[in-house]
This record gives structure tokens, sequence and C-alpha cells, in this order.
């Protein structure tokens, strides 16, 4: 970290005359998912309803699991910051989407623009571990259920947590640490529904070869991790059950297995072609459409994929509910 500082704030003479030769600009303007005006409004609407059930989703499950002692373990201590990282993603981008249906464009400064940046990197990263954790926790549960409680214990359970917490913070602040190395003052329009590295790559006029280097690289090695712990945990569960030869476990497992990897399709083929494999610089239309599944779609699924097809859930559910009553 104490390197990558030493770089960002090293200037040059050259760097120096670029600076005063030029108009540094420090305001942007995001330009939303759509410029046609009979659409902004059945836009808003149906964003604002998903959005809306996407909070009330998540942080309903979130109170679910503290309040019933029967959900205080692992697989539903991972499932509720699951449910807290969709929460913080969704909260990140949509408020200021639903903003931009309302007006012609929104104006963005610099600084908000990077914290923006910044809190969408967390919750995205810590979110692709937190799949990876959980895939982990159905292989052991399945495949070793004899030992489940002797390797998921509480201190691995902690030390999971805090690690895709702290990689999704590190990865943010290297990214937006070699983002203040750029000057932008050719155009000042982000096409985009919200500041991200790639549109903001597009309008810099510093060489940012370094910054797309560092997207491949980190961005394809996290995506390589954490897809490669899912496809293998998931590949021996389905292998268990089989070995079972219980048509009623079969059902579920593939009900379940497959439920799951759905959601795991959707969040992390948009990210694959987005940052590993990104299409032309023109592309910005398809950008956004990626970018669509894995800030507000999958935020929105997620508590119906991991929790309305559980059982305990649903009974833990019923009971609040029937309390209640």
């Amino acid at each position: 970290i104490f390197y990558i500082f030493c770089i960002l704030f090293q200037k040059t003479p050259s760097e120096d005359m670029e600076k005063e030769n030029v108009t540094l600009l420090t305001q942007f303007i995001l330009t939303g998912l759509t410029h046609q005006p009979e659409w902004k409004i059945p836009l808003f609407l149906a964003f604002l309803v998903m959005y809306l059930i996407t909070i009330t989703g998540n942080l309903g499950l979130i109170a679910l699991i503290w309040n019933d002692p029967h959900l205080h373990i692992p697989m539903y201590l991972f499932l509720g910051n699951l449910a807290f990282v969709d929460t913080w993603l969704s909260s990140t981008v949509t408020p200021n989407m639903l903003v931009i249906f309302l007006t012609e464009s929104q104006m963005i400064s610099l600084s908000e623009c990077m914290i923006q940046f910044f809190s969408f990197v967390v919750s995205v990263t810590t979110e692709c571990f937190l799949l990876a954790t959980m895939a982990y926790d159905r292989y052991v549960a399945i495949c070793k259920p004899l030992l489940y409680p002797v390797i998921m214990n509480n201190a691995l359970c902690i030390r999971l947590l805090v690690l895709s917490f702290l990689c999704g913070f590190l990865h943010a602040i290297i990214h937006v640490g070699f983002l203040f190395r750029l000057t932008f003052c050719n155009s000042n329009i982000i096409h985009h529904f919200y500041c991200d590295i790639m549109p903001l790559l597009k309008i810099s006029c510093t060489d940012s070869y370094i910054n797309y280097r560092l997207v491949f690289i980190l961005a394809g090695s996290i995506q390589a991790l954490t897809i490669g712990t899912v496809l293998i945990s998931y590949t021996f569960v389905l292998f268990t059950i089989l070995k079972k030869k219980s048509l009623k476990g079969i059902r579920k497992a593939f009900s379940t297995c497959g439920a799951h990897l759905l959601s795991v399709s959707l969040y992390y083929g948009p990210l694959l072609f987005m940052y590993v494999l990104p299409a032309s610089p023109q592309a910005s239309n398809q950008d956004m459409i990626d970018s669509l599944f894995y800030t507000v779609i999958i935020p929105f699924l997620n508590p119906i994929i991991y929790s309305l097809r559980n059982k305990q859930v649903l009974d833990s559910l019923k009971k609040a509910l029937g309390g209640k009553v």
C-alpha cells in the first residue's frame, strides 16, 4: 500500500506542464439509462418498486435471522451478511439512478463520484467472496456432515466474513487510489447511471493503461478464485447427493443448487464481460444493461432464491407473523 501511494503522489515535469495547459474537470454528468422521455416515468416506477422490495426483503431477512435463535448457524450467518451487502450495493446505485429518471441528467462532483465508486467496489467484491464462502459451507454440510460442527466453527466463520469484507475494502482502495492519478479534461459526460471505472477511464485525458491492467488482473483473479470455489463446491455437492440414489434428495439438490447457480451465473456473468472481457469502448449501452444485473436485479432476486425456497426461513417467518397476529 505504501508503494502504491508513493506512485500516486509522484509528479513529473511533463504532468505539471499538461495540467497547466488544460482545464481540469471536477464536475461530471451522468446520462442515465435512457434519453427517451416516454420511458423515464415507467422505468422510474418499475425500479422504485424493485428497490423498495429489495430493501424490505433483505432487511426483513436480517431481522428474521437476528431474532430467531434456530437460525444462528453458519449458513444463515452468511446469508444475513449477503442480505446486508445486497442492501448496501442496491442503495449505492439505485437511488441515484431514480433521480436521473426524473431529471434530464445528474451532476456529480469528482469526490462524490469516487465515494460512490468506492462503495460500489467494496460491496460487489465482498459479495463475490460471500457467495464463494456460502458454497464452501454447503459443501462441508452435505459432503462432510459429521465434521461440519468441527470445521465450520464460530472462529472460522468470523474469519471468513472478516476476510470477505477486508478483500472488498482493499480492492476498492487500490482502484480509487490509481483513479486519483488520472485527469479529466476532454469530456465530463459519463455514459452510465453511476460512477464506474470503465466509463471514467474512457473520458480520461491521462494514459490509463495501468488502470486497465489493474482491472483485468484484480477482477480476473477475484472472479477466477470465487467462481472456481463455487463450481467445485457445488460439483462435489451434486455428486454426493447422486450417490445416495434418493429420488426426493436428488430433486431437492437440483432444485436448490440449480437456483443458487442461476443466481451466481446472473451475478458473475455480467461482471465477467464487464471487467475481464470488456467490449469495445463504444459499447456503453451494453455495459449499462450488464450493470443492471449485478447492481439491481440480483439484490432483488437473492432474498427470493436463498430465503423463500428455504423451509427453515419460511417456518421462522410464519412464527414471527403468527406471534404478531
